[in-house]
C-alpha cells in the first residue's frame, strides 16, 4: 500500500475534497455508515487542534487518495481512534470495495496497537482480534417527519402520545413552545455546557467538560460550518426561556447527536423528549436520512429509535512488546466495565451509588 502519514495542517485541499466526497457518496455505494459527522475531516483537524499527537494516515491507489485514517499517537507508538471517548464512529474512511492490511497500515502509521471504542460497521481488516459489539440506535427520517411520527405511534403509542401532550402543556403553563434548529447564539452553547455540567455531577459521571480540551473541541466545532459538515446547536424555547438544548455534528445525511441537556426546573414536562422529536423534524426538513442517537443502553432511546447500527470496541494490534503489555492492562478494565454493563443486577446498584455521590458532592 502506498501510505502517507500527515500532521492535520499538513493536509491538502485535495486530500480533505477527496476524503469528503468519498463520505458525500457514501450512501449511494454502499457505505453509509461512513457519511457519519465523526469520520469528516472536519472532526479530525479540530481535534488535531485541540490535543497532541494526531496523525492522518492516506493512503494512495494509483496516485489518488483512496482512504483515510484519522488516529492520535502516543510516545509509545499506541494509537487510539481520534477523539477516542467523545466520538460517536471510529474506522477508516475508504472508497467502496477498498482492501487494506491492518498490520501493514499500524507498521506505516508507527504503531503497535490501535484503539477504538465505536468501529463502525464494514471494517473486516480491524477484526483481527476479538471484538465487542454494542447498538446504536437510529431515528430515521428519509421518508419526512410525519412517516416516522406515524411509526413512532404505532411502536409506541403511549410514549407518543405522552410526550406530545407534555408539549402542549408545556405552551400552555409556560410560554409559546419554540423550536430553533439551527441556534446561532453562544450565550445559548454555554448555557447548554452548564446544564450538560450539572448533569453529570447529578448524576454521578465524570463531567466532560471539566476538560479544557473538550470544551475547547466544542466551542471551535460550533463555529465551523462547511457545505458538508457543521457544529449543530438546537434549542427548545418555551416563550423567551430555553427549556432544553443539544449539541451535535450534522454531515450532509446524518445527524450526529453528542450532547442533549434541559433545565431541570421543567423536569415534568419531559423537555428533552420534545426536543428530541423537534429534532427529528428539522433534520428530515433538512434532508438527512437519520439520526445517530449513539451508543448506549438509555430508554428515551429504545423510544424514539427506529433500527440500530452496530459499533464496536476492541483494537488492531501487530506483533510488539508495547502491544502485549497494552493488552495484558486493558482487557481485565475492558471485561469488568462491559460485565458491569450487561448486568441489570450489577449496572443498576452501580448507578444507584453514582447518582448518590452525585448529589453528596453537589450538597443536596
Amino acid at each position: 500500500m502506498d501510505i502517507s502519514v500527515y500532521r492535520p495542517g499538513e493536509l491538502s485541499g485535495t486530500e480533505r475534497a477527496a476524503w469528503s466526497t468519498v463520505q458525500s457518496q457514501a450512501h449511494l455505494l454502499g457505505t453509509p455508515q461512513l457519511a457519519n459527522p465523526f469520520l469528516a475531516p472536519e472532526f479530525a483537524l479540530a481535534v488535531g487542534r485541540c490535543r497532541r499527537g494526531v496523525r492522518i494516515a492516506v493512503i494512495r491507489e494509483d496516485g489518488e487518495p483512496a482512504a483515510f485514517l484519522p488516529f492520535q499517537r502516543s510516545p509509545l507508538g499506541v494509537g487510539r481512534a481520534v477523539g477516542l471517548g467523545v466520538s460517536d464512529a471510529q474506522g477508516l474512511v475508504h472508497r467502496p470495495g477498498f482492501q487494506w492490511d491492518s498490520r501493514e497500515l499500524l507498521h506505516a502509521c508507527g504503531l503497535s496497537v490501535l484503539e477504538f471504542d465505536h468501529l463502525v460497521e464494514g471494517q473486516k481488516p480491524f477484526e483481527t482480534a476479538p471484538l465487542r459489539s454494542h447498538p446504536s440506535p437510529v431515528i430515521d427520517v428519509d421518508q419526512g417527519y410525519e412517516v416516522y411520527l406515524e411509526r413512532l405511534r404505532g411502536q409506541a403509542p403511549k410514549f407518543t402520545r405522552t410526550t406530545l401532550a407534555k408539549e402542549r402543556k408545556l405552551g400552555r403553563d409556560v410560554g409559546p413552545v419554540r423550536y430553533v434548529h439551527d441556534e446561532r447564539d453562544p450565550a445559548a452553547l454555554r448555557r447548554l455546557i452548564d446544564w450538560k455540567s450539572a448533569q453529570y455531577r447529578r448524576t454521578g459521571r465524570s463531567d466532560r467538560f471539566a476538560h479544557p480540551w473538550i470544551l475547547q473541541l466544542v466551542e471551535q466545532l460550533f463555529h465551523t460550518r462547511t457545505p458538508a459538515f457543521a457544529g449543530l446547536l438546537s434549542v427548545l424555547y418555551a416563550g423567551d426561556r430555553p427549556i432544553a438544548a443539544h449539541f451535535g455534528l450534522r454531515s450532509e445525511r446524518v445527524l450526529g447527536c453528542w450532547f442533549p441537556a434541559y433545565d431541570t426546573a421543567y423536569a415534568k414536562f419531559s423537555p428533552g423528549l420534545v426536543l428530541h422529536l423537534r429534532m427529528a423534524e428539522g433534520a428530515a426538513a433538512d434532508g438527512l436520512a437519520y439520526l445517530d442517537l449513539g451508543r448506549g443502553e438509555k430508554e428515551y432511546k429504545n423510544s424514539l429509535k427506529t433500527r440500530e447500527l452496530t459499533v464496536s470496541e476492541g483494537w488492531v494490534s501487530r506483533r510488539h512488546p508495547v502491544a502485549l503489555a497494552h493488552r495484558a492492562h486493558r482487557v481485565p478494565v475492558r471485561a469488568l466495565r462491559n460485565t458491569v454493563l450487561a448486568r441489570p443486577e450489577l449496572f443498576e446498584p452501580a448507578d444507584r451509588l453514582l447518582k448518590r455521590m452525585g448529589r453528596i458532592r453537589s450538597g443536596r
